[in-house]
């Protein structure tokens, strides 16, 4: 298998999306597509059964900027591998979400975003303190501790880093709680100029969110249920990377 810039991860072997022979037409709005429709969010039928499902342990809403390019854009990625729990929106559109109930991830870097690890922690000690009475500690995320899950939907934001302030602020969004993935590096190879190595693309943020959230609320250990969420992430890198190793090669 081809290169995982994620070692961690235990991925599903891609290889065969390399035998995909030219592109065909999206069975449901007729586009002319390759490996999967970025406007329907479906596999097409040629690989449809050969990829992997992801089933996430919360819902995830994508706001999408309309300038966001389909075709460049990660977050398709996230519902065609987990449809059942992953919705995207294109910006104005917005569905209304609960403060107490929702949270939004990575969608602003302010002082009013906190780290995944704090919020969830948070959270969590929230919900002890709700059973027990007591003020506690901000326990750790390894003891195995049943709890109640403190909110039912992850929105994140899906757009340039400059573009991202205007969409947090809308009216519907700005008093749920905001969190910021800023303890791993991107992996993306669309840099954008000026912007930190933390800043990740949509796909990463939400498969480094559920890995957190896995061990901060369910009682078994992270055993890779969620690393292929990062299946066609894997491929197009390495297949953006052999291009770009080709073209150096070539110049030289």
């Amino acid at each position: 298998m081809d290169y995982n810039p994620f070692p961690s991860t235990v991925i599903s072997d891609w290889e065969f999306l390399d035998t995909v022979d030219g592109r065909s037409a999206c069975p449901l709005c007729g586009k002319s597509r390759k490996y999967f429709c970025y406007t329907c969010l479906i596999a097409l039928p040629q690989i449809a059964d050969r990829i992997p499902k992801v089933k996430l342990p919360v819902t995830v809403d994508i706001i999408k900027h309309p300038n966001e390019i389909d075709g460049k854009s990660t977050s398709c990625h996230a519902a065609v591998l987990a449809p059942d729990d992953v919705r995207v929106f294109t910006y104005p559109c917005i569905p209304d979400y609960d403060p107490h109930k929702d949270l939004a991830s990575d969608v602003a870097k302010t002082e009013n975003s906190t780290s995944t690890d704090l919020v969830i922690g948070k959270k969590r000690c929230n919900e002890q303190t709700l059973q027990t009475g007591d003020q506690t500690e901000l326990p750790s995320k390894h003891p195995k501790l049943s709890l109640k899950v403190p909110f039912e939907k992850v929105v994140l934001i899906d757009s340039t880093w400059n573009q991202t302030r205007n969409i947090a602020n809308d009216e519907r969004l700005k008093n749920l709680t905001k969190v910021e993935l800023k303890s791993q590096n991107t992996n993306f190879w669309r840099h954008q100029e000026g912007i930190p190595s933390t800043y990740l693309s949509t796909i990463e943020a939400i498969y480094y969110f559920m890995r957190d959230f896995h061990l901060f609320f369910l009682e078994t250990k992270y055993d890779h249920e969620y690393d292929n969420l990062l299946f066609f992430f894997c491929f197009m890198y390495n297949k953006i990377q052999s291009s770009q190793k080709k073209a150096k090669k070539k110049k030289d």
